[in-house]
């Protein structure tokens, strides 16, 4: 509750006011600007959330329905490849902020492309579907990484604060999550594909508008860059704006290239080259960090610890990641979605895994700060969440041996489907592990990475998630080709062997963390 406001008659009869409070409190006690920021993240999770929950089921319907018709190899191989990129374009989206345009004008950048790409996707056309989706891909790496930047610049100096701040953004990027396929999915599938596209647009452009509005709330949070460069240094300046234009050039002459015919590059093949360039990437970077990055002798064994824990997390987010993709096709196809004589659009059942973050994030913080001293360790969460992975796929392993073979309804031999349960009981697996992992690994890095490289080692972070999007929709691509109890199987098999591995590895690898963790 926000503290009473004095009448103007007690204002006046006193002659020495109270001084004024850091920052003003007109937001459940914290800052108003973390309102502004707020409802900018619940809308660009709404937006983004909304068109992912209907991406492969509108590239995978047929013409007739309004969709691409594409193969399932193909779609999961341009699903995996739009999400991963989103995470990777999270290192150029913050570098342009940091260097040249600051975190304010990045985010409102970042908007306005992501509404532009939402709203050539409402376009009935394969050139404006791919380009719409290099837009999302664009915008998002600008808001994405830098308003969240933003909310730490409310609160300089007062930590406390800071982290229930972040605990309230954290909301609403789940409640944007959770809302978004509960509007856009049924509009998508029911009425028209591109007119929830557009419903995704409407919603970045409502988060823009706001953003705009309360920009006078959020002070000096994000106006100039973090490494602002002198008006004297033009040179180094010149430098910078010519290593993105150049940058900018490559990419849009790769994808004239493509779209020529000239480099015959399907996304089929793009996914494969995007996992091997990431691996080998990091595994230059961590070899060149080990063995020549001026590391002492506690920082290089950090250093392995951090790169152990990134080939386990990519394996966590490849399985993690098919929610939207392997998971989303199932409840389309083999899930009977018949709730009290509605038929509940596929994309609805998107909305389970956000709900019960939200329902369970704060329950998982108070587990870790009531165990108190026996709170495990960070390799033994990461186990933890590979673990659930693993049983979550286990139990679409028995979803998917029910809907073996076919049932005659009306008169009509259709596939058969099972409850809607299996997946509400693998998502509830799945954020457990999601919860035990991702805040987790987060923290890992910003306590093992040594500090002058903490912010290039939280964007190596990320890549493991870029890789693990991608390598999940290449799995998702197999959904026609092999039996999904196969599928699936494999899956909880291999998450499942790493987390055990893990599990073996505690020991040795809390020697590598020493006192970090």
């Amino acid at each position: 509750m926000s503290p009473a406001v004095p009448s103007a008659g007690a204002a006046a009869a006193d002659p020495n006011p109270p001084a004024a409070v850091p920052y003003p409190t007109a937001f459940f006690g914290h800052p108003r600007g973390l309102a502004t920021l707020f409802f900018t993240e619940f809308w660009e999770r709404f937006s983004y959330y909304g068109m992912r929950a209907i991406l492969i089921l509108f590239m995978t319907a047929d013409a007739i329905r309004g969709g691409l018709g594409f193969p399932t190899a193909r779609a999961g191989a341009v699903y995996g490849l739009y999400t991963g990129a989103v995470y990777l374009m999270a290192l150029p989206g913050g570098w342009i902020a940091d260097r040249l345009i600051g975190q304010r004008r990045a985010v409102l950048y970042g908007g306005c492309v992501i509404a532009a790409g939402n709203f050539l996707l409402a376009v009935h056309s394969l050139p404006t579907f791919y380009l719409g989706l290099m837009l999302i891909v664009i915008g998002t790496g600008l808001l994405k990484p830098n308003v969240s930047t933003m909310v730490g610049e409310l609160y300089p100096g007062d930590y406390a604060r800071r982290d229930a701040g972040f605990s309230i953004f954290y909301m609403g990027i789940n409640l944007g999550a959770f809302l978004a396929p509960l509007v856009c999915g049924p509009l998508g599938e029911r009425v028209n594909w591109h007119l929830a596209f557009a419903a995704a647009g409407t919603g970045m452009l409502v988060g823009v508008l706001q953003y705009s509005l309360g920009g006078k709330y959020l002070g000096e949070a994000g106006l100039r860059p973090n490494a602002p460069l002198e008006a004297s240094d033009a040179e180094a300046r010149g430098r910078s704006w010519k290593l993105l234009g150049g940058a900018c050039c490559l990419v849009l002459l790769l994808a004239v290239l493509v779209v020529t015919g000239v480099l015959p590059l399907t996304p089929e093949r793009a996914a494969s080259s995007a996992t091997a360039v990431i691996v080998l990437l990091a595994l230059i970077y961590f070899v060149y960090q080990i063995w020549f990055g001026g590391l002492d002798r506690g920082e290089t064994r950090r250093m392995v610890a951090i790169f152990v824990l990134f080939l386990f997390s990519a394996l966590f987010w490849s399985g993690y990641e098919q929610a939207g993709s392997s998971l989303n096709l199932f409840a389309q196809r083999l899930t009977d979605r018949n709730v009290f004589g509605w038929k509940m659009p596929a994309s609805v059942l998107q909305a389970v895994n956000p709900l019960f973050i939200i329902g369970f994030a704060s329950v998982f913080a108070w587990i870790w700060v009531r165990l108190g001293r026996r709170n495990p360790s960070s390799p033994t969460k990461f186990a933890f969440g590979l673990l659930f992975m693993s049983l979550g796929f286990l139990v679409m392993v028995g979803a998917s041996l029910a809907s073996v073979g076919h049932a005659v309804v009306g008169g009509n031999l259709v596939p058969r489907q099972v409850s809607p349960w299996w997946l509400v009981l693998t998502y509830l697996f799945h954020t457990c592990g999601e919860l035990c992992l991702s805040p987790v690994g987060l923290s890992a890095i910003t306590k093992l990475a040594p500090h002058r490289k903490v912010s290039q080692m939280m964007g190596i972070w990320f890549m493991s998630l870029s890789l693990g999007n991608i390598i999940g929709g290449q799995i998702a691509g197999r959904f026609e080709t092999f039996p999904l109890f196969q599928i699936f199987g494999l899956v909880a098999l291999v998450t499942g062997a790493a987390g055990l591995i893990l599990m073996l590895l505690v020991r040795p690898m809390r020697a590598l963390i020493g006192g970090a963790e």
